[in-house]
Parts: C-alpha cells; sequence; structure tokens
C-alpha cells in the first residue's frame, strides 16, 4: 500500500480557487484530504444543507478536550486521550470543521496489508517454534491474548484447551460483520459467549483469508492433538477481526472511510478494554502495517499508542518483509551524484526525498547504451511552485511519462524539506525501456526511500548502482511504545500432506530471514526491537478457507488435514514477520504471567538483557535484528530475579526431561543412561535451595518428592560433566 501524498495535493491545487475558503486542508492527513475530495458536495458553500450519510473515522487532536465542540458540528465521539479523540465525522462537515481554530489536526490512514507472502514464502516446520517447546510453568494462565487481524476460523479445536473443555476466545469483535442491528460499536458486531462465537464460526472475510487462524495459533494454539503447540497455549483470547486492504470487496463505497488506522486503534482499545474488565495484563499481537511517511499521516496514531499502552498493557507489531528490496539510498554532502535504476510490475513508480539543502533530480529513458533522454528538475522549482506542486507531461524516447512532484518540511524536522516524485508510464515501469533516477548537487546531502517499485543497477550504466537494504520499517511497528519484530529462519523445507517435499531457504541456523524489514524508523530510531522465527513456521489453517479454496496454492503446504466435528482443518507452513509477531506476543504473555505489572520499557528491558546474538559479527541493537533474538526462558528467569544464583543454567537440559507427574513429585528422565554423576538442585523462586541430590550413572528416572513444600514455581537445576544434562527448567506445582 502506497501513500501518494502529493497526488491528492495535485487534485487541491486545482480546487483552490474554488473551495480554499470552506477548508483547512493542511490540518488534514492525505486520507482525509481525499475524503473530502471523493465527496464533492463537501466543496459547496456550507450555507447549502443536503443530507450525507458518508462518514469517515478519523483521529482529531483539538484545543483542551474538544468533545462538545465535535458532538456540535455532527461527529460522534468514539473514544478519546486527553485532547485526541477517535471520531465519526460526516464527510460533508469536514471542511467546516477544520477551519475551527480549535481544532488542530484531523488524521487517518490507510486499511493496512498482511505481513506474509502466501505464494511464494511459504514453507515447511520452525524447529523452534513448531510446537516442540518443553514444558513450562508458565502458560499465559491468567493472562489475556489479544490478536487483530483477518480471515479467523473460530472453530478451529486448537483454540479450546487440552481437554477441549474449555474455549478460550472470550470475545470477539469483527470490523465487517453484518449483524450490525443492535451493534452498540462503531462497524460490524462483537460476540460476547462462547455459543455465540462458535455459531458465527469465522470472520466475514473467512472464506477469502486465514492469516488471523495462522498468527493466533502460533501465539496460543493449544495444539489439539498435534504438536503444533502455540507460545501461551493457557491464556484467554480476545480477537478483533478489522479490515485490510484485500477486503474491499465487504465494504460498501457509502462506508469505505469508515475503516482507517483510527477504526484499528478502536480495536486495540477493545482488547484493552476487555483485559481491564477482567483484570488481567494483556499483550496484543498485530501482524499488519504500511510503510511509513514524512508527511504525518500516523503521528496521532503514534501518540494514541502511547497512551493505551503502559503497565500489564504491551503492544508487539510486525516489522514488515520489505527486507529483500533495496529501499533506500543517499547521497552525502561533497558527492556530486548518486542513482540508481527502477523497475516496476505496475506503470508507475513513486520515491520520497529528504534533503538540508536544494539539488536537483535527472530522471533518464535509455534506448541503449548510447540513445538515451532525460530531464533535469530543481528541488528550488517545485518549491516555488503554486502550493509547492509540480507536475508535467513529458515524452522520451517516443513514450509518454506523466511526472508529479510535490515538496513540504517534514513532520520529524521542520528544518528539513521532503519531495515527492511520482511518474507513470503507459507499460510497466522500466521494463520495456530502463529509467534511472539520480539526485545531484555537491553542497545537498539527499536520501531517497522507495515507495513503489525497485531499486536495481543495469549495465547500461554500472555507476548508476546506489542502493542499501534500510529504512523499511512498516507502522505500527514503528511507534516508539509498539515492540517492532523481524524474523529469523531455522529451516529449509518440510513434507506436505501429500508426502511432496517443499523447500523454500531463507537461512537456517537462527540467521536474520532476508525478507524481514530493516530499519531505522523515519525518526532515526533503531528497529526493529527483537526478533523471533517467522520462517516456515506451521500453526492452524481455517477449515473455511481450505473448503472454499481447495486449489489455492498456499493449501498445498498443509502439513496435515485432520477432522473434528465433521470438518477438515489443517496445519500449515507459512513464514513471514506475521509469524515472528505472535512469538514474541505468545512470549510477553508467559512474562506477564509471572509479573502481570510490566510495562513496555520493562519488556524492553527484558529483551535487551536476555535475547540471543545470534549474529556475533553484529553489534547490538542494530537496525537489522535489534537486541537479538527473544529468549521466552531466559527472560522468566530475569523476571524471577535468579539469575544472578550462582550455578543456575539459563537453558535447558538438552537429553534430560522434567516434568510433573503428580502434586509435588516431579520426574526426571534421561533420554539415556548418564555417563557422568548428575546433580539436582531445587530452588525455590526466591533463590532458596530447598533439595539437592546426587544420582549415579546408571540411573535413567528419578523422581523427587516435593509435596511438602508449598504451592509456587521452582527451579530444578541439573548439573553434570556432561554439558548436554546440565541445564534448568521451572516447573509449577
Amino acid at each position: 500500500m502506497i501513500r501518494i501524498t502529493f497526488l491528492l495535493l495535485l487534485f487541491f491545487a486545482g480546487l483552490n480557487s474554488i473551495c480554499a475558503q470552506y477548508a483547512a486542508y493542511s490540518k488534514m492527513s492525505s486520507l482525509v484530504k481525499r475524503a473530502v475530495l471523493d465527496d464533492s458536495r463537501s466543496i459547496r458553500p456550507s450555507a447549502m444543507k443536503w443530507s450525507d450519510s458518508r462518514r469517515l473515522c478519523a483521529f482529531v487532536r483539538t484545543e483542551a478536550s474538544g468533545r462538545q465542540l465535535l458532538e456540535d458540528n455532527g461527529c460522534r465521539v468514539l473514544a478519546s486521550f486527553g485532547n485526541i479523540h477517535i471520531a465519526d465525522i460526516p464527510l460533508c462537515n469536514i471542511g467546516k470543521l477544520s477551519l475551527n481554530p480549535r481544532v488542530l489536526r484531523i488524521e487517518a490512514g490507510e486499511r493496512c496489508s498482511m505481513h506474509i507472502d502466501t505464494t511464494a514464502v511459504v514453507t515447511g516446520a520452525d524447529k523452534a517454534w513448531a510446537g516442540e517447546s518443553l514444558q513450562c510453568a508458565y502458560t499465559g494462565k491468567g493472562v489475556i491474548m489479544g490478536i487483530q487481524d483477518v480471515g479467523f476460523d473460530l472453530t478451529h479445536p486448537t483454540f479450546y484447551d487440552n481437554t477441549l473443555q474449555n474455549y478460550r476466545i472470550k470475545r470477539f469483535w469483527d470490523f465487517l460483520s453484518a449483524d450490525t442491528i443492535g451493534s452498540k460499536l462503531y462497524v460490524g458486531a462483537d460476540y460476547t459467549t462462547q455459543e455465540s462465537i462458535l455459531s458465527y464460526a469465522h470472520s466475514r472475510d473467512g472464506l477469502r483469508e486465514t492469516h488471523g487462524t495462522h498468527t493466533l495459533g502460533i501465539a496460543a494454539g493449544s495444539g489439539y492433538d498435534s504438536k503444533y503447540r502455540g507460545i501461551a497455549y493457557n491464556s484467554d483470547i480476545c480477537a478483533v477481526s478489522n479490515a485490510v486492504n484485500t477486503d474491499s470487496v465487504f465494504i460498501s463505497k457509502e462506508d469505505e472511510y469508515k475503516y482507517t488506522t483510527a477504526t484499528d486503534a478502536l480495536g486495540f482499545k477493545y482488547i484493552y478494554d476487555y483485559a481491564e474488565s477482567q483484570g488481567k495484563p494483556c499483550v496484543i499481537s498485530f501482524s499488519e502495517g504500511a510503510p511509513q511517511d514524512f508527511y504525518g499521516e500516523c503521528q496521532l496514531m503514534y501518540e494514541v499508542l502511547d497512551s493505551i499502552t503502559g503497565p500489564g498493557r504491551i503492544l508487539v507489531a510486525s516489522a514488515g518483509n520489505d527486507g529483500y528490496f533495496n529501499t533506500y539510498f543517499i547521497k552525502p554532502a561533497g558527492m556530486p551524484t548518486a542513482g540508481s535504476f527502477l523497475i516496476n510490475t505496475s506503470p508507475y513508480i513513486f520515491a520520497t526525498m529528504r534533503a538540508d539543502k536544494p539539488f536537483s533530480i535527472r530522471m533518464t529513458v535509455y534506448r541503449d547504451e548510447t540513445s538515451k533522454e532525460g530531464v533535469i528538475i530543481s528541488s528550488q522549482d517545485v518549491v516555488n511552485s503554486p502550493d509547492s506542486l509540480l507536475s508535467d507531461t513529458l515524452t522520451l524516447m517516443s513514450m509518454e511519462h506523466v511526472l508529479m512532484m510535490a515538496a513540504y518540511p517534514s513532520c520529524y524536522d521542520k528544518s528539513q524539506m521532503i519531495y515527492e516524485i511520482y511518474v507513470r508510464q503507459p507499460v510497466a515501469f522500466g521494463m520495456t525501456l530502463p529509467v534511472s533516477i539520480e539526485v545531484m548537487g555537491e553542497d545537498a546531502c539527499v536520501e531517497l526511500f522507495r515507495g513503489s517499485g525497485y531499486l536495481v543497477s543495469n549495465a547500461i550504466d554500472y555507476e548508476l548502482c546506489a542502493g542499501q537494504m534500510t529504512h523499511s520499517i512498516h507502522y505500527p511497528a514503528s511507534a516508539p511504545s509498539v515492540i517492532a519484530v523481524g524474523a529469523t529462519a531455522y529451516r529449509k523445507g518440510h513434507y506436505n500432506y501429500n508426502g511432496v517435499w517443499k523447500e523454500s531457504d531463507w537461512g537456517v541456523n537462527g540467521v536474520l530471514a532476508g525478507y524481514s524489514s530493516v530499519g531505522p524508523n523515519y525518526m532515526g530510531n533503531v528497529k526493529p526491537d527483537v526478533v523471533a522465527p517467522g520462517t516456515n513456521v506451521i500453526s492452524s489453517y481455517s477449515s473455511y478457507y481450505m473448503e472454499n479454496n481447495p486449489e489455492a496454492s498456499d493449501v498445498d503446504w498443509n502439513v496435515r488435514n485432520f477432522e473434528y466435528n465433521g470438518r477438515v482443518y489443517g496445519w500449515n507452513s507459512n513464514t513471514g514477520t506475521s509469524m515472528s509477531a505472535p512469538v514474541v506476543g505468545g512470549t510477553i504473555a508467559l512474562w506477564l504471567e509471572a509479573c502481570p505489572s510490566l510495562t513496555p520499557e520493562d519488556v524492553m528491558g527484558i529483551i535487551e538483557r536476555t535475547s540471543a546474538r545470534t549474529e556475533s559479527f553484529r553489534t547490538y541493537p542494530n537496525n537489522y535484528c535489534g537486541y537479538g533474538e527473544i529468549n521466552a526462558y531466559k527472560g522468566l528467569l530475569d523476571i524471577l530475579g535468579v539469575t544472578a544464583i550462582d550455578g543456575i543454567s539459563d537453558k535447558h537440559p538438552q537429553r534430560a526431561h522434567i516434568s510433573i507427574k503428580d502434586r509435588g513429585l516431579v520426574n526426571i528422565l534421561f533420554d539415556d543412561f548418564p555417563t557422568e554423576p548428575v546433580k539436582v538442585s531445587v530452588y525455590s523462586s526466591g533463590g532458596v535451595l530447598v533439595d539437592m541430590i546426587t544420582l549415579g550413572c546408571g540411573i535413567t528416572e528419578h523422581s523427587i518428592d516435593l509435596s511438602r513444600m508449598p504451592d509456587g514455581v521452582y527451579i530444578i537445576q541439573l548439573t553434570s560433566r556432561d554439558k548436554s544434562i546440565t541445564g534448568s527448567q521451572l516447573v509449577r506445582l
């Protein structure tokens, strides 16, 4: 999804002579401007009256509280966060509202997209997160695992507990539900009982999408009768099915502006409000996003996210899957020129440039190495154009090119100017004839951020090869208060349910996956914050999607199909930061069980202290891996404060399995006869040694009776000269 800000401004420049007095466009984000423009009646004099049912969901910043002001202008205030409100605004009133001096900003962003590739990137099981986790004293019990996504199968047995007696989805809000009669929610409807949720069966887009079924299974699935168990498999679940850009088929033209980033914020608030009503901590995983910008499309969204997160309220988002594109280059001051070739499967390209001084842009179209035509545009000419908007139609190498540019100050630093360029050809851009773009001017430092299309090299001019795989984090992961998650890779492939080997190689041994988006964010902050396995992850798949799309290519990546209650369900492999975000979300749910008052800052401290630095050649934190790969167990030890106790390992034993057989009876089972004696130490969660024995070499199984001890969490430490046996594990009596 691309925000082509200046295109909207060009439209408004043409309207200025007609309606400048009826709207303050400088207060509006691009989507709000487009909504005003789209509603042709909004340019009529305000004295005229008409009926208009079209409405927009937006953030509005006002002076003081502003609630009455909004209501006086026909708005419905849906939520308030200080002087920022989420409001349902009649389109015909936006112009008048924007002219009020007490209204400071009206903002809404486009619907997000899913961070997954279900055609080219889907492969097999991840050895670390395919449910092969060791038993744990913390399972998410007493925590609300929130998911906002699309494509839910609410009937999948993985959303029960292991006994199939306790259905764990406690609330479900579907933005697109048609059951709106009597609904008190802004869009769609929610379902608040087990009977109503299971009767609804799937989100409205559940016949076309299955993304949410997969991500929720990773975060909180019980695994049913398989090994594909999620992280926080005893947590309660609150899910929201929002609307993404592929859901347009379900949204009428009249309602399209009701589904924005402001509506997504209402979804987050819904989950946190439910958790508060239950008196439980909550973490939300969000595997969607959209590109950042310099125009300020998500500034109020960032502030709202700051206000709704806090103690026991954590938000996790996937970083994006643009890491394998050249998305950025810089021409530092002192360098005369830098450039790259541009291609796209669509007929247009879009890019954003940030500069500290005036510079020039050269676009060149090539027939061959000696035959080329180009145009040079001065950044100052763009600034000096009416409303800092420039457009032209050029014929280069006998092909028509529509060129548009806009200039405006950066929302992050008003001293820096931002320039957006959009070029359209009649054919797939740069595919018929190569096209290059250069930034020139020795005095200026100029950065170019790819919007759409790809920065590539071409043998026609090897010097035009600028391009780095950076600055590709999506929002809301880019927000300071949101934990941004990148992805790692472990396995190359798997056998599907037909016994056919499926392979896609993004690396092994926990390397950073090539698709994982890379920082920094546009504010210059390090992102992502942490990484987790996201490549070749097996989780639950929707029976309704499978039934409705039997020939879909992603269904061929199912590793197993099974029947439950007369329906056929699946376990499917998917890849993307969409998968790594719920791994981190589920892990934080375990941490919240251990300490319900954790703040986002606390969680970042745990991540900083305990994450695995899997790539030793990097310094940490960095814009590729953040602080490294999340480690659930080390994080729990850190929260419990036992990492400083001499002799307690921060890893599990490899060849010994520790479990609770009966109340107070701890069982230790070795894979084979230990060749060295094994010392078993039992510590309370406060670090007090409560028992210690030494097992001889000939013992393969032993039980320790702790029935005399009070209920609680204990650390079982095994110590041996055999390093594969040495390790610790938390157990709960």
